[in-house]
């Protein structure tokens, strides 16, 4: 099996921000997510979590961009096969700092997880789809009432299913969600035990050449959607300057990956397992350079409309506010 059919990923990650202000949260935020000044401590480790397609993980972690920015500092890079167990471990403390699609911090949120937004990224409109067998009977979204529709539960796939099904004017009672992880998903798409799947990249590529599917809609029907950097509210009070030079760093990342196409396409080969042509199917559906930027009332707003959204489906039980987690810039 190809590696990349053996491990999951919650959303696309690519990381980059330049900040130069000092920190504090828009709002208080509820509980431990305040992310006001606190006394100056020494970092001595720095944890990252990360998911093996984030292409800016994996150029952080081999140039060793983190060590030369934080020489006394021991960086710890822990690997998750998706945002739900990221946000997880974030929240409790295992980990400092990491990136996933728009959806599991919303889920997060809602479940009470200590966690805190620190900056999104734009992602590629073509990043995500709805996928069909090549000889599927299935044309348009209409098409997709009463069928069994593959979704990783928790990801930003499953916010697009959502986006698909409210354009169709479906409603998810109107399908057979089956959830699965994409590994699992790829597998029941080409069995044909499924007769669709809501994916992200490198998936989407790799099932589109490969698994001889084919999309019927994907995300450039839509408006913007975004990847979030997430911090734990306790690392980011002890450490404003300390996760500004971090997202420094994930911006010279993203310029790197600019400066270096074929190390980085060779990289993003060695970390997925992806064929050449695949892995460059891929990349090019990233910006260049793809960066993150401090966040924004118009990204506050897309992020509560999907928890709005997601309430009113009775996905998360209860209302949350976005803004109450924000670590703003000024």
């Amino acid at each position: 099996m190809n590696r990349i059919q053996q491990w999951s990923v919650i959303g696309c990650t690519g990381l980059s921000l330049a900040l130069s202000a000092c920190s504090k949260p828009a709002e208080q935020p509820q509980g431990n997510a305040q992310a006001a000044s606190q006394p100056k401590t020494e970092l001595k480790t720095l944890s990252i979590g990360f998911q093996k397609s984030s292409l800016n993980s994996i150029i952080l972690k081999q140039q060793h961009l983190l060590e030369k920015e934080f020489p006394k500092t021991k960086i710890e890079w822990k690997e998750f096969p998706a945002g739900p167990q990221m946000l997880e471990a974030l929240a409790v403390g295992a980990v400092d700092l990491g990136s996933v699609g728009n959806t599991p911090s919303i889920f997060a949120q809602a479940a009470d997880k200590g966690i805190v937004y620190v900056g999104y990224e734009n992602v590629h409109p073509k990043w995500q789809a709805v996928l069909v067998p090549n000889d599927s009977p299935i044309k348009s979204i209409a098409d997709l009432k009463g069928k069994r529709i593959a979704v990783q539960k928790g990801s930003s796939a499953h916010d697009l299913l959502g986006r698909v099904l409210k354009k169709a004017n479906l409603t998810w009672n109107d399908i057979q969600p089956i959830w699965l992880a994409p590994a699992d998903a790829r597998a029941a798409l080409d069995k044909k035990s499924v007769d669709a799947w809501a994916i992200w990249e490198p998936f989407y590529s790799a099932a589109e050449v490969q698994g001889h599917a084919r999309p019927i809609i994907d995300g450039t029907a839509f408006e913007t959607t975004y990847n979030f950097v997430i911090g734990n509210p306790d690392f980011v009070k002890a450490h404003s300057q300390e996760t500004k030079q971090f997202l420094n760093t994930l911006n010279h990342a993203a310029q790197w990956i600019v400066d270096h196409p074929q190390e980085s396409l060779k990289l993003y080969q060695d970390a997925t397992g992806l064929n050449a042509d695949i892995a460059q199917r891929v990349l090019d559906k990233r910006y260049k350079p793809s960066l993150t930027q401090p966040i924004t009332p118009e990204v506050v707003k897309a992020q509560q409309e999907i928890a709005d959204r997601f309430y009113q489906e009775k996905l998360i039980p209860k209302q949350i506010e976005i803004n109450q987690i924000i670590w703003s810039q000024h």
